[in-house]
């Protein structure tokens, strides 16, 4: 028998939760729900989860308290944040914070539903299969999140950054736009979005790596299209 994934509804509004609980329950997902951030806090500490619904405002611990140490604890769940909150503002925050959508209500039961499904279709295509990557002045081991330079200085990747590098390794010998990045890495839906996320993230990233904008090794950029994994690069597995 294949077990049904599991979503934890985080939401205090009791009306909007139960909403949210009956339209997942009828789509076949098994759900655990809670209105209060502090308990929220323990069942994502304890609970076996396939995704987070998670509101913003919460007592207890609001969801921008919350992301934060989920991102720490458990890296790879996907967190969809669901809030009133539209602003852009607090859109790039949240993920930023590593979220990996953001819906905004009021939103119809047939929307939500179609993103839970592409977020959960988004991890599960999350290549797997990369654990290292050598190039002449670094060598990056992906599953530890650690760049090593030469002469043995060791730096840690945050996970945007790895899941950065993971995602260039898939698709290695093609561009990918920043607009793929943003919709791939961060779940993030770029219409009517400016951003320049992906550009600090890639400054950051190639600082750590030790490359330089002019000679770049490992990141390379693609004029007027994004980056892409330098050719000399090895990939191996893990």
């Amino acid at each position: 028998m294949v077990s049904k994934p599991v979503v934890f509804v985080v939401e205090d509004d009791p009306a909007i939760r139960r909403g949210l609980v009956d339209s997942l329950r009828f789509a076949g997902y098994e759900v655990l729900e809670s209105g209060d951030g502090s308990e929220a806090r323990r069942i994502l500490r304890q609970a076996e989860l396939d995704l987070v619904l998670l509101d913003v405002v919460l007592p207890g611990a609001d969801g921008f308290e919350l992301l934060p140490e989920l991102r720490r604890n458990r890296p790879t769940l996907p967190v969809i944040m669901v809030t009133a909150r539209g602003a852009e503002e607090d859109r790039v925050r949240g993920l930023r914070t590593g979220a990996d959508d953001y819906v905004v209500k009021p939103f119809s039961s047939s929307e939500l539903l179609a993103r839970v499904e592409a977020v959960l279709r988004r991890s599960a295509e999350r290549p797997s299969d990369v654990g290292v990557l050598r190039s002449e002045g670094c060598t990056v081991n992906l599953e530890r999140r650690e760049a090593v330079l030469d002469g043995g200085e060791r730096r840690l990747l945050s996970e945007r950054e790895t899941a950065i590098l993971r995602y260039l390794a898939a698709a290695r010998g093609r561009a990918v736009t920043r607009e793929e990045l943003l919709q791939r890495v961060w779940g993030l839906d770029t219409r009517g979005l400016e951003t320049r996320t992906v550009d600090m993230h890639v400054a950051r990233l190639r600082e750590k790596l030790g490359d330089r904008p002019d000679a770049a090794r490992i990141v390379v950029t693609v004029r007027s299209k994004g980056y892409m994994l330098g050719d000399e690069v090895e990939v191996g597995e893990p």
